[in-house]
């Protein structure tokens, strides 16, 4: 083993002083080592405009707000808060924090000392975050303060005034940018042509575009847009013909607004137009927009072509061709296609699970949406506010209180009860299942209760025959000064018929036209009528059919036929039967109705031509439709795929094309346990 090293000898003197004369001469002067601190703050003289301007840049790209607010207080100190190089930066500082109250303080501070690109950060920063009536005061304070607005200015206040469809500071900025010759700036008329469209100034749009000593394609693509928001389909398309090489945003623009407005057809042929070797080709908006005509308008073998295009150029594993894919294979009851092309997505996103669930919803197939509904929330997506509300909407509609329920355990459990809309959509299902004691239980711990809650009450106490809470309701909804409309004033007079008050449903028929100034509509003519029937008022029935604005409905009609026969009222019957059979319709129970008028009244002649007729003519039952297919009107479709359930309840994997048949209820006793 060997021994350890002996310990190092101490330097002598002499070594010492060698190692001291190789010193140099800084190192001996050199006070003694100390805690390092914070150097002192340079002084005054030694602080210029373009240090404080780089700590402020530094101090914005890193979001620090402490060390930089120190900063802008010695500038201000200084005099320096004013400076071209400091201003800006402290007011792009407070705007990148999201304080733009106190960029707006220091750039008002500045007084007429300021240039215009202070002001141009602030507006721009209020157009950043949608605030377009501070993007107008500012504007507005701006002049008023003597500073002089640039070409860089008014693109964004014009666009504040279109997004606020105010055209009145627009006017005063056309004038200022032709007095200061901005004429050759493309990106301020562009702003002046949409600012005008958008306010439905299309006169006014139109001069500015045809005044324009040049334009580019965002000035055809505005002009365009703004026919197209007006309904001027005939301008739209003229300009649309003079567009030099009009590119394929100007044409799903004038698709588009064909699309809202429910030009299904047109929409079509621009699609096909725009596909056809002398278009310029479709993109994946071109695609969503064909998609969602076809499955509004019934158009499956057109939207299996364009499902064909999608695949083609690479456009089918896009999520929103994927979610309008399922959608309208579903609106043209096509479940099977719709599913399969949900099991293949690329990823299931929370769109793709509302796009197949709103098409179970459209079918009105329950069972299959709530299994549906389980399945997603076992998987990793969780369900938004689409997804309860979709899922409530339907229960609602087929008085489904058990799913209700589950999913009113679900928005308690998940936190969700703060949504106004759920909430309503809670009342709503709870009033049409007539569990009036939920109900008003969840409308008394809603937050802000609205129009839209208020209405679901007075329909679902009217409902239970509990008129006179309906009405009380609807003066508390007056005395809160919530709004009326027109289905509020469906569920009043509903109630009043439900519950026999005559009386005052004839006031609040009239209050409705006088104090509120809502135009009847048939909707609520019909609900006089059921009043006056359900209480044997049968001529004054007559009367508001007569004297109604529009032509009666065959259910109406059927409304006072079967009021005439419990009466014995047959007269009026008759003239109703008259008007009734004239319309033709295909429900076989008008015409049963009517014969079996006839044989409680014995006119066996008339009895002989309802039945000659019924006999000519092929009554099949009316297939039962849900809500989404009135209000978009969809054309009856061939019935194709049904999703079959697997012997354990679930949803199966493979499908099979079967004939749908919906019902009210269906009971899947598998998929709950018997």
């Amino acid at each position: 083993m060997r021994p350890p090293p002996p310990p190092p000898a101490a330097l002598s003197r002499h070594h010492l002083l060698r190692i001291r004369r190789c010193l140099p001469p800084v190192w001996l002067n050199a006070a003694p080592a100390q805690d390092p601190s914070p150097p002192p703050p340079p002084p005054a003289s030694s602080v210029s405009p373009s240090s404080i301007s780089s700590l402020l840049f530094s101090y914005t790209a890193a979001r620090a707000r402490f060390p930089g607010q120190p900063v802008h207080a010695r500038a201000v100190a200084l005099g320096l808060a004013a400076h071209p190089s400091v201003l800006p930066r402290l007011a792009s500082f407070y705007i990148a924090l999201n304080d733009l109250p106190a960029a707006r303080a220091a750039v008002e501070r500045a007084a007429g000392k300021a240039r215009a690109f202070p002001w141009n950060l602030l507006i721009w920063g209020y157009a950043g975050r949608g605030m377009w009536r501070d993007v107008v005061l500012a504007y507005e304070r701006m002049l008023a303060l003597g500073v002089g607005a640039d070409r860089f200015t008014y693109p964004s206040v014009l666009r504040a005034c279109g997004e606020l469809r105010d055209a009145t500071v627009g006017r005063g900025i056309e004038r200022r940018v032709q007095r200061w010759a901005y004429g050759l700036d493309m990106y301020v008329w562009n702003a002046l042509v949409g600012m005008y469209a958008k306010c439905g100034e299309l006169e006014d749009a139109r001069r500015v575009f045809d005044g324009m000593p040049a334009r580019d394609v965002v000035s055809w693509n505005a002009m365009v847009s703004g026919y197209v928001s007006a309904g001027m389909w005939g301008e739209a398309y003229e300009l649309l013909r003079q567009v030099p090489g009009a590119n394929i945003v100007t044409w799903n623009v004038v698709a588009a607004g064909n699309l809202k407005v429910g030009n299904y057809d047109e929409v079509m042929r621009l699609v096909s137009q725009m596909s056809s070797s002398h278009g310029p080709g479709l993109d994946f908006v071109t695609v969503v927009v064909g998609l969602k005509a076809c499955g509004r308008n019934g158009y499956l073998r057109t939207g299996r072509e364009l499902h064909g295009v999608a695949v083609r150029l690479c456009f089918h594993r896009l999520e929103r061709v994927e979610c309008s894919l399922i959608t309208m294979y579903s609106r043209c009851q096509m479940m099977s296609s719709a599913y399969c092309l949900f099991r293949t997505c690329s990823v299931r996103s929370i769109a793709t699970w509302n796009s197949l669930l709103a098409g179970f919803a459209f079918m009105d197939q329950v069972e299959e949406a709530m299994l549906l509904f389980r399945k997603m929330t076992e998987s990793a997506v969780f369900p938004n506010d689409v997804t309860v509300l979709t899922m409530l909407s339907l229960c609602a509609r087929f008085g489904h209180l058990c799913h209700g329920r589950e999913m009113h355990c679900y928005i308690l459990k998940h936190g969700l009860n703060g949504s106004n809309l759920l909430q309503n959509s809670l009342v709503d299902m709870y009033s049409k299942s007539r569990q009036m004691a939920a109900a008003q239980r969840v409308f008394d711990q809603m937050q802000c209760q609205d129009r839209h809650a208020y209405t679901s009450l007075i329909l679902g106490y009217g409902m239970q025959r509990e008129g006179l809470v309906s009405l009380k309701l609807f003066d508390e909804m007056i005395a809160n000064n919530i709004k009326v409309d027109h289905v509020t004033m469906v569920a009043v007079l509903s109630a009043c018929s439900h519950s026999g008050l005559v009386t005052k449903g004839q006031l609040r028929f009239a209050e409705m036209i006088d104090v509120f100034c809502i135009a009847p509509r048939v909707e609520h003519f019909s609900c006089m009528v059921d009043l006056y029937c359900r209480e044997g008022l049968l001529r004054m029935a007559e009367e508001m059919i007569s004297k109604m604005p529009f032509q009666p409905t065959a259910a109406m009609l059927a409304t006072l036929i079967k009021a005439c026969r419990i009466h014995g009222k047959i007269e009026i019957g008759d003239r109703a039967a008259k008007r009734l059979l004239a319309m033709r319709t295909n429900n076989p129970g008008h015409y049963k109705l009517i014969a079996n008028m006839y044989i409680s009244a014995k006119r066996w002649p008339e009895l002989a031509k309802v039945r000659s007729m019924m006999s000519m003519m092929v009554l099949n039952m009316i297939p039962t439709h849900s809500v989404l297919e009135s209000e978009y009107d969809i054309c009856p479709v061939e019935q194709d795929y049904c999703l079959n359930r697997s012997t354990h309840g679930g949803l199966s994997d493979d499908m099979t094309d079967t004939d749908f048949s919906s019902s009210e209820e269906v009971k899947f006793n598998e998929a709950f346990g018997g």
